[in-house]
């Protein structure tokens, strides 16, 4: 879904570049796989804090942090979400956080791309997220907001996260790839 499919965005600020922190109850931090080959599950995570420091001028200067608890993940099955807390995916009692910080920033127009070190089960590996910039706006609580919408696939084996079960049909049972997606709103220091 691109910012195209909806109301035109919004631009209260000439120059995004300042400091900000994501505002997690306008955020998403989403993802989705394939059950059986056939299907799709998507999930997202609820707990995370995030900051972010934008420089238009000179992108290679911004920086984005973030951390996510683990346990907050949520695909609406709690069942399938005590498996994945388990130590077959996330061992979110040895590992609670997953982290990401960045390592390089581009920026192209309204287009960016987020490269950096994402931590999970105690594996570090380098990924780049391309950006969609949505727009910014003045909220009625006198917030300055930037939204941002971003998406990446991910071989989930390339952090350990390797369990899977044999289908009697060919296949597995949890597809290796794993999309990601972003949809930020994040909110200008004062």
């Amino acid at each position: 879904m691109t910012s195209t499919d909806f109301d035109p965005a919004t631009t209260v600020l000439d120059d995004i570049s300042g400091d900000y922190t994501l505002d997690p109850a306008h955020t998403r931090l989403g993802f989705s796989a394939r059950h059986a080959m056939v299907a799709t599950v998507r999930g997202h995570f609820s707990e995370f804090t995030g900051t972010a420091h934008v420089d238009t001028a000179n992108p290679a200067g911004s920086k984005v942090e973030l951390t996510i608890a683990a346990n907050s993940i949520n695909t609406g099955n709690e069942q399938r979400d005590g498996h994945l807390l388990s130590g077959d995916f996330f061992e979110t009692e040895e590992f609670p956080n997953i982290t990401f910080t960045s390592t390089d920033v581009s920026r192209d127009g309204d287009d960016w791309v987020i490269t950096g070190d994402l931590t999970v089960k105690g594996v570090t590996r380098s990924i780049s997220v391309p950006f969609e910039f949505t727009g910014s706006a003045q909220d009625p609580f006198g917030n300055t907001r930037i939204g941002f919408e971003g998406s990446a696939t991910l071989l989930r084996k390339d952090w350990g996260l390797t369990w899977n079960a044999a289908l009697e049909t060919g296949g597995v049972l949890v597809s290796d790839k794993i999309k990601l997606q972003f949809d930020i709103s994040a909110i200008k220091n004062a």
